[in-house]
């Protein structure tokens, strides 16, 4: 049974600290617990946020996007995410697989099998549909469609400035199995793989994001290694990765707005006071 983790993380002072302070989300994970634990390590405060932000600087956030869309401008932060159609602009050769960005109506007009999710929000789980017609009730909204693929093994890299801070493996064959990046029998082809996907599509992301990976199970002989999809890192979990250097991307991630560089504006998420985006 875990323990107060509340009693242990709100901050008992109301200096902020030259890092600034980690805002949390209400919602116990054990992501937000392992990134607390790191955060304090710094010297870092540490709040447990209730019903709003509070208005003061040097706020970073961890937690979920319906939550950050009620505290973002209280707390002056930028959230940076990947874009909707980053997946379907890559090449085939990063991708092993047709990917294309649609509706959730059009979605249900397919008459195969696909594999069908939401680009940003939980709205209905990403899983492959035998057709159109198996897809959740719901409004529209836009969606990824891609063909169906088996994955050997998956694995989360946390990215900061093109470069792979941290990482962990979090499947084998759809199933959970979670092991560091670091010392694992796939690291130095999981890097080799990130650094050329980064070094040629590396624009298309944010300063810090999530970028998972993974190996394909196929019938032709050698390794293929394609992206399976990108994320935000204030909201990602970060399985067997070490939490020290998954905190320094969750920071830049979510952090204030005063320090947004220009490249990453475009990827900053509209807030309720803001504008949606075109």
């Amino acid at each position: 049974m875990p323990v107060d983790w509340r009693a242990r993380s709100v901050a008992t002072s109301s200096t902020v600290t030259k890092q600034g302070f980690l805002a949390l989300a209400p919602q116990y994970t054990t992501t937000s617990e392992l990134l607390s634990a790191a955060a304090r390590r710094r010297g870092m405060e540490v709040e447990v946020l209730g019903g709003a932000g509070t208005p003061r600087p040097g706020a970073h956030y961890y937690g979920g996007p319906g939550f950050a869309a009620r505290v973002a401008d209280d707390l002056g932060i930028a959230l940076l995410e990947p874009s909707d159609d980053w997946l379907t602009a890559l090449p085939y050769e990063y991708t092993g697989r047709h990917i294309a960005m649609s509706t959730l109506s059009q979605a249900r007009r397919l008459s195969r099998s696909a594999f069908v999710k939401p680009p940003r929000e939980k709205s209905f789980p990403a899983a492959v549909y035998p057709t159109g017609a198996h897809l959740p009730p719901g409004p529209d909204a836009p969606v990824l469609i891609s063909d169906v693929v088996t994955w050997a093994a998956e694995f989360r890299l946390y990215v900061l400035d093109g470069e792979v801070r941290t990482g962990s493996q979090y499947t084998t064959f759809g199933r959970l199995d979670a092991a560091p990046l670091e010392g694992h029998r796939h690291e130095a082809a999981v890097r080799a793989f990130a650094a050329d996907l980064f070094s040629a599509c590396g624009d298309g992301l944010p300063s810090a994001v999530v970028v998972d990976v993974g190996l394909l199970s196929t019938s032709e002989p050698g390794a293929q290694w394609a992206v399976v999809e990108a994320n935000m890192a204030w909201f990602s979990n970060c399985y067997a990765a070490d939490p020290d250097r998954a905190l320094d991307v969750v920071l830049h991630s979510a952090g204030p707005r005063t320090a947004l560089a220009d490249r990453d504006r475009r990827f900053c998420r509209p807030t309720e006071d803001a504008a949606p985006a075109g």
